[in-house]
């Protein structure tokens, strides 16, 4: 059973093999991998399958003999006829072949012109497709050549849109079309290039733009206050200076002529159109637009310009020394915001109102920070006005243009701060000039002309001083009109600054009336001070000077009904300022007057300094002394020059001078270098003392109640009459009495001066022609010291 299975298998390898649809290794070594000595009998199999098979075709072969050989006979027999058939057609051919030769030749030639006569034909639609192409090249060269850079670009355009489609199997074209992307770079380059050089011309021009914007502006304002003051000549108001009525007829000519010459300069004002050429902005523009690089292009003109806004914003270092330094960082500014303005109103999104708001605040906060610097240098008032004016033109030219410039405005009011203080510092100068050039004497006059020009310099009224008759003097010196006159100008001045700052006529008025108070309240007064605290300032130079004051004083009411006419606005505004001369002078008063004592007592310390006791005289000289008698000529005499003074000054400066001639007497005395004093010396001082209060009861100065005076004295007195009469019993007894005889004799003045006598008396030995009363005089002099001495012990103890 194993064989017939085995059998079987060969049989199907056999099968296989002969099929070649299996792969032959696979099947062979399916044979070989079975059983041991498989081969063997494949083999065996194989050969009597071979066997089989070349029986089968010996006879197949045997089968098919005799068709053959009957096949091979007929071939033979037709040999003969195929090589006569042979040689008819090599003889045929050769025939046909002389006769087409030159049917060949017609033929050839024939398609040869065809050939040629189709290649024209497509040349010719080939040229008609390429000669439009040709010209858009050419014409876009010419475009190139002269400088359209923009119709360049729509040419390109078009080019490739339409026209290369139609050739772009051509080399030429290809070419073009390489050469379309340099073009464009070029194009971009060149606009570029126009870009930068307009950029750099319109950094040098930026000042003349400006200057052109601002006269404009200028113009324009002054054409507007024209019609302004036109209005108000028609509705009957007038304007007056200095008192005096501008006529209407010639304000009307004034202004005809005015507005004439405006309209004249008008023609001859140029816009920023007419100094700039804007075609490169705008053709940049549009070739980056065309070429969509736009946002690079914008983004470019940006970021120069803000550079050159930062330029433009850095200021000299001396910008601040002459008003054309100002004028041109102005006009520059205004020249780039100018420009700016034009660029954002004629195109489409290359600057923003956002881009020129941001870049403005930018600049304003840089203009603030360079202004408030560099005019914090300017000394000069007339420069700081200029400045206000170039601020205000710069201000209202750029509002005129859409810029917000309230913060300059704002700034502006720093600067009027500044620039009164520039006033005030010239004024003091004329201030000082004018109080240097005064006589300090009053304005004398001799004929009724000259006493006008005085009251047309200053509002004096006086009808007793009217009725007198010619010549006669004013109170007061010639500095109080010029000071008078100094304000009124200072005022001018003032008013120079507050104008155009579009503020109301209160806001002027209260600004004007401040500014007035600071003139009056700081610098008039710290010149009166300086003035009067001058060594050279003697007493009559004072008293000239508090009458001054009063006159000045009395005038400020006539500064404010001047500032009044100035501003029309009325002193019974409520919001009105009030000028503090009042207070000024007063304190210029009170300044001087103290003055006058401070140097009156100088003067009387001069004099006692002169004075020449000889303190161990024996008996006195029987008269004052010389100096004491020529100090109190000179109080007399001074004090006749207090007349002109208020009552109470001069009575104050009487008793200041009694007051500090009685402690300087008393000092004398006391004196601990004075070591001895005679009683012959005590009574030569006390003629003295009786001259002083001879003069004190004599009245110098009307006023004084009763012996007011007199008691400027009252201590040297007591003392004096003490020593005079000895009479110390009653001094001890009383001491400290409400009723003592000796109230003002202090216990230590009194041991002070009776030790000097103690020691005068032991050893120049007075008494000696005494003998016993001598000896007694002593005695007595020891016991009063040493009770004067319990009682100054026990007074140090009690307190």
């Amino acid at each position: 059973m194993l064989e017939e299975e085995t059998d079987q298998t060969y049989e199907n390898v056999l099968a296989e093999i002969q099929s070649f649809e299996l792969p032959i290794e696979a099947t062979l070594r399916s044979v070989y991998d079975d059983q041991p000595n498989a081969h063997k009998k494949f083999m065996e199999k194989l050969d009597a399958c071979i066997r089989n098979h070349d029986k089968e075709i010996e006879k197949m072969c045997n089968f098919h003999h005799q068709g053959f050989v009957d096949a091979i006979t007929e071939l033979l027999k037709v040999r003969t006829d195929a090589e006569k058939l042979k040689v008819q057609v090599t003889d045929t051919n050769r025939r046909f072949q002389d006769a087409g030769k030159e049917v060949i030749v017609h033929t050839e030639d024939i398609i040869r012109c065809r050939i040629q006569q189709r290649n024209i034909t497509t040349v010719v639609e080939k040229l008609q497709l390429c000669l439009p192409v040709l010209e858009m090249y050419s014409k876009l060269k010419e475009q190139m050549s002269a400088k359209r850079y923009y119709s360049a670009l729509k040419t390109m355009e078009q080019l490739e849109n339409v026209y290369f489609p139609w050739v772009s199997q051509y080399r030429f074209c290809q070419l073009m079309i390489e050469n379309l992307p340099k073009l464009r770079e070029d194009i971009k380059e060149i606009s570029m290039s126009d870009l930068k050089d307009f950029l750099e011309s319109i950094r040098k021009h930026s000042d003349k733009i400006g200057e052109t914007a601002m006269k404009q502006a200028q113009h324009q304002k002054t054409f507007s206050v024209s019609l302004q003051k036109q209005n108000k000549m028609k509705f009957g108001k007038n304007m007056y200076i200095n008192r005096d009525r501008i006529p209407e007829e010639r304000n009307e000519t004034v202004l005809k002529h005015s507005l004439e010459e405006e309209d004249e300069n008008e023609e001859e004002i140029l816009t920023v159109q007419d100094l700039v050429d804007f075609s490169p902005v705008y053709r940049c523009l549009h070739i980056y637009s065309v070429l969509g690089d736009e946002e690079t292009f914008e983004n470019y003109y940006r970021k120069q310009r803000k550079k050159q806004a930062r330029l433009v914003l850095q200021p000299q270092s001396n910008m601040h020394e002459t008003v054309d330094g100002y004028r041109r960082y102005f006009t520059q500014i205004v020249g780039f915001f100018v420009v700016e303005d034009h660029i954002l109103h004629v195109t489409q999104g290359l600057v923003t109102r956002a881009y020129t708001d941001e870049l403005w605040n930018m600049a304003l906060s840089k203009i603030i920070a360079v202004l408030r610097a560099h005019s914090s240098y300017c000394t000069d008032p007339d420069l700081v006005l200029e400045l206000k004016n170039l601020i205000v033109i710069f201000a209202d030219t750029l509002q005129g243009y859409g810029f917000p410039v309230n913060r300059l405005f704002d700034l502006l009011f720093e600067i009027r701060d500044q620039y009164n203080e520039t006033l005030l510092k010239k004024w003091a100068g004329v201030f000082r000039d004018i109080f240097e050039e005064d006589n300090y004497s009053p304005i004398p006059v001799v004929n009724e002309e000259e006493y006008k020009i005085v009251i047309s310099k200053f509002p004096f009224q006086d009808p007793d001083l009217e009725k007198q008759s010619f010549p006669k003097k004013f109170p007061m010196s010639q500095s109080v009109p010029h000071i008078y006159i100094q304000v009124k100008e200072f005022i001018y001045a003032s008013l120079k600054f507050s104008e155009s700052l579009h503020r109301s006529s209160t806001e002027i008025d209260d600004m004007l009336r401040k500014s007035t108070n600071l003139l009056l309240t700081r610098t008039l007064s710290s010149c009166l001070l300086n003035l009067i605290r001058k060594p050279h300032i003697g007493l009559t130079e004072l008293v000239q000077i508090i009458i001054n004051t009063t006159h000045l004083e009395q005038a400020c009411k006539y500064l404010e009904d001047f500032i009044t006419n100035i501003t029309n606005i009325s002193q019974e505004t409520v919001h009105t300022t009030r000028l503090y001369g009042l207070s000024t002078f007063k304190d210029a008063r009170h300044a001087a007057e103290g003055e006058i004592y401070t140097k009156l007592n100088q003067k009387i310390d001069e004099f006692v300094q002169l004075a020449d006791y000889d303190w161990t005289m024996s008996e006195p000289d029987g008269r004052a002394s010389g100096y004491l008698m020529d100090l109190i000529n000179f109080l007399r005499s001074i004090f006749q020059v207090f007349t002109h003074l208020p009552g109470k000054v001069a009575q104050t400066a009487c008793m200041s001078a009694c007051q500090h001639l009685s402690t300087s007497l008393m000092q004398m005395l006391l004196d601990s270098e004075l070591k001895q004093i005679s009683m012959g010396a005590v009574q030569q001082f006390n003629l003295d003392v009786i001259q002083c209060e001879l003069f004190a009861s004599s009245e110098p100065v009307p006023g004084f109640q009763g012996d007011t005076l007199q008691l400027a004295f009252i201590d040297l007195r007591q003392l004096l009459d003490l020593f005079m009469v000895w009479d110390w019993s009653t001094y001890l007894a009383d001491y400290g009495q409400p009723a003592s005889k000796y109230l003002r004799v202090n216990p230590n003045t009194a041991l002070t001066l009776l030790e000097k006598m103690k020691d005068t008396s032991k050893k120049n030995n007075i008494f000696a022609q005494f003998r016993k009363n001598d000896r007694d005089k002593q005695k007595l002099i020891e016991t009063v010291v040493k009770q004067l001495r319990s009682l100054v012990n026990g007074m140090s103890q009690h307190m």
